[in-house]
């Protein structure tokens, strides 16, 4: 994770910019428990108009993954002990399970603030 809610995925162990797959951005206008990532693709330097969105509901532990502002979906994620993952035809789904990791981590960071308080 990088500053403000900010993920940025590369190839392999890389950090180089020509390396960059894409950027995940927390939303930061979202209540405690709902989760929004806006996603955008390397190619995207401008970041206007996110090319994926990640939505969902921390408590309830299920999240939709669609394709930028449309309701089209490419994934689903649910459950709370065992996670069900469906991804649909022509999907990357290394894309998808690197959101899983994005969306994990932002769990783990608010059930840790939730201990502290």
């Amino acid at each position: 994770m990088t500053v403000h809610n900010r993920w940025e995925v590369y190839r392999g162990e890389s950090t180089n910019l020509s390396d960059l797959l894409f950027t995940a951005k927390q939303s930061s206008s979202i209540q405690l428990l709902k989760t929004q990532l806006n996603v955008f693709l390397a190619s995207n330097t401008s970041e206007n108009v996110c090319d994926f969105k990640v939505k969902g509901h921390s408590f309830k532990r299920s999240w939709t993954i669609c394709v930028g502002e449309s309701n089209t979906i490419i994934a689903q994620m649910k459950g709370r002990d065992k996670l069900e993952v469906t991804v649909y035809p022509n999907v990357d789904y290394v894309f998808v399970v690197a959101l899983v990791v994005i969306l994990d981590e932002i769990n783990r960071e608010r059930r840790s603030v939730e201990l502290f308080e």
